[in-house]
This record gives C-alpha cells, structure tokens and sequence, in this order.
C-alpha cells in the first residue's frame, strides 16, 4: 500500500498575503476598467469618481486615446509665476522641468507627466465654461473664501460644468502652489497659473515645408491664493521638483 503524504498547511501570514494580495489585484484591475472604459457617471459612481480618481492619477493613469480615430493631436504646458515679498516672479514651465525627468530616460517616473495631465483636464474644464464664466476666471481671487466666491460668481449649484471646473481649479491651484513654493520658497503669497494647447501640423499637411503649427490656445486665469491639499508634502516635492528644475536650467 502507496504511503500518503500530506501536503503542509501553509502558515496563516501567508495565506493572509495571499488573500490581501488577490483582493488588491481584483481592485486594480477594476478601477483600470472603469478608467479607461468610456466615461460613464453611473459606472464609476460604483466606487466614486474622486477616489477613483485619487487612485489612478498620477501613478496609474492612461487612455486609449494614442491611438485611431482621435490620437493625441496637441502638446499640454502647464507654467507658473508667483508674488513674492510683493515682485512677480517669471513664468516657468513645470511641465518642462517634468518632461526633463523623462526624456531619454528607459525607466520613467510616471511623475514626469503630471503637470500635463493638469494641464490637459484643467484647460478642457475651462473650454466647457461659458464666455462669461471664462471672463469670471480669468479676474483675480486670493482673497479669503476666494473659491466660495468664485463658484458664486460662476453660478454653482446644480450646474456640471461649473462643479467640474472648480474641482480642475482646486487641482490645478494646489499643483501650481507646490511648485511655486519649490521653487521660490515660503514667502510665496499668491499664484497665477496658464494651462496652455497647441496642435501639431495636420496630418494632410506633413508634406508641406511651409506648414506651421497652429497657435497656441490658453485659458486665461487670474492670480489665485494658495492651496493645499490633505496628504500633499510639499517638503518631498520640493526635494525632487527642484532639484529637476535646476538641474534643467545648468544644462
């Protein structure tokens, strides 16, 4: 008669591992899904769309949106200036400084590309406003309860557009407050951000030697007060942004 052997039972912080580490990839991948399928409310209201979004932004994003019928077709900046001690700074591209960390680079921090992720969701925020609404933005607002008013003026309450853009506002604010106080320091007392598009030459005009690029499309924005943001250190953003940034500019 064969001898029997029994398998041993695996140790119970294994199996806990295991369990966690099953559940966390079922997760993964069904935010995936939802933030790449076609944008539906109803769908990602499953698990809400600002946690969704916490989520997937900056280390996970991605779309299908590199390839036919709509490729990306435009290049998103993303440039800053700030009042410091009373003396405006000059405009820099954080986007830039980002994309130096990954060009010619094999492993690239998915970091590289947040100021035109900023850049791109704030500025198709700001397209979905009306003329009026965009002239209300582009005024300044840094005073207290700055977005309080803001959204008054804007005519919140029941209406998408405005509650999208205010959300892109909060971002782009918050995004842009890091950078100017990585750069300029903590006397930093206000902000004014541009999210800029620009096309490139359309396909049926490669060919040409005499095609130039259209122009560039800003959404024009006043100065605004500083945000930020819970769980945001500025202290590791600083440490990595400007490091890039000046070692950007000795090049």
């Amino acid at each position: 008669m064969a001898e029997t052997t029994t398998r041993p039972r695996r140790r119970a912080y294994v199996r806990v591992v295991m369990v966690a580490a099953a559940l966390f990839t079922a997760w993964h991948i069904f935010a995936s899904f939802l933030w790449i399928a076609p944008y539906s409310a109803s769908a990602r209201e499953v698990v809400g769309q600002e946690r969704l979004s916490n989520y997937m932004i900056p280390m996970f994003g991605q779309s299908w949106s590199v390839f036919a019928p709509e490729p990306i077709n435009g290049d998103y900046r993303f440039e800053v200036r700030a009042l410091v001690n009373g003396e405006e700074t000059e405009w820099v591209s954080a986007s830039d400084v980002e994309l130096s960390m990954i060009r010619y680079h094999l492993f690239t921090p998915r970091a590289g590309i947040v100021a035109m992720d900023v850049s791109s969701q704030y500025k198709g925020a700001w397209g979905d406003l009306s003329e009026e609404q965009q002239e209300v933005v582009a005024l300044n607002y840094f005073k207290a309860d700055w977005e309080e008013r803001m959204a008054s003026a804007l005519g919140a309450g029941g209406n998408d557009a405005v509650e999208e853009y205010m959300q892109q506002e909060r971002r782009a604010t918050a995004y842009a407050t890091q950078v100017a106080i990585a750069i300029w320091g903590d006397d930093v007392e206000r902000i004014q951000y541009r999210a800029t598009r620009q096309n490139i030459i359309p396909f049926e005009q490669r060919h040409d030697p005499d095609a130039k690029r259209p122009g560039i499309q800003y959404s024009p924005t006043g100065w605004r007060g500083l945000i930020v943001a819970d769980g945001q250190s500025q202290e590791a953003f600083t440490e990595v942004f400007r490091a890039q940034y000046e070692r950007m500019n000795k090049s």
